[in-house]
């Protein structure tokens, strides 16, 4: 099987590697940041054309405030720290997630992040921030209501390729790839129309440990695999 053009991630265990080390969740969180620039980096080496990462959930603001402070803080800091030299690398950015109810100062850097690398090509890297799978399907919904009341569409155009025309995702070709780390094998709220036939490759090391490395290793898992996007391969055939 070809390499994957999309490949999809779940940040997961930068509390866990902090507490086996005895150090705060947030030196946890700043390590993840070293790792996700790492990955940033070698995705277009290795072929990879767009780049997604679970970075804020929906759900993860009821974690302590203080730990959604230092979080936005992070991101903050990871946005005007590094978007300089992501668009210098030819990376393009783009988020999806509600944005409604972010500060003024999150949601101006997210915009200005993706007006500046828009036409940026080596690499797409999707951020999912205050991002949740259902949470995106349920306002893509309500738009499709709204343009049915409004008598602007039927409720027979609607099809799964128009509905997915109305997701945060619309333009963004399905993962191939879905990699998660520290051993959780669930998505956790995170892509679920769209990684309806990805591959998944759960990886027992945290986040913070996550390098190129473990990249390259979960490309090797996922040629591996036989994609039958629901139908029979060849080899089913023959057999």
């Amino acid at each position: 099987m070809s390499d994957p053009r999309h490949v999809a991630i779940i940040m997961d265990g930068n509390g866990r590697w902090a507490k086996a080390r005895g150090l705060p969740r947030l030196a946890g969180h700043r390590a993840g940041v070293e790792a996700l620039r790492g990955a940033v980096r070698a995705a277009p080496e290795l072929g990879i054309e767009w780049l997604t990462v679970y970075a804020f959930s929906s759900e993860n603001w009821s974690r302590p405030k203080t730990e959604v402070s230092d979080l936005m803080g992070l991101l903050k800091l990871f946005i005007r720290r590094d978007l300089a030299e992501l668009h210098q690398n030819g990376v393009r950015v783009r988020i999806i997630g509600s944005r409604e109810g972010l500060s003024p100062d999150i949601g101006a850097l997210l915009s200005e992040a993706e007006t500046l690398t828009r036409l940026n090509r080596r690499l797409n890297l999707v951020i999912a921030f205050n991002y949740g799978g259902r949470d995106e399907i349920t306002r893509a919904a309500g738009k499709l209501a709204a343009a049915v009341s409004e008598g602007r569409l039927t409720p027979e155009a609607i099809t799964p390729e128009l509905l997915g025309d109305y997701l945060d995702t619309a333009g963004i070709p399905d993962p191939d790839l879905v990699i998660r780390t520290s051993g959780e094998m669930r998505l956790s709220n995170f892509l679920l129309w769209q990684a309806a036939y990805s591959e998944f490759v759960f990886l027992p090391c945290y986040w913070p440990d996550f390098g190129r490395g473990d990249l390259i290793e979960a490309i090797r898992l996922y040629r591996e695999r036989d994609r039958r996007y629901g139908g029979l391969t060849a080899r089913d055939v023959a057999s």
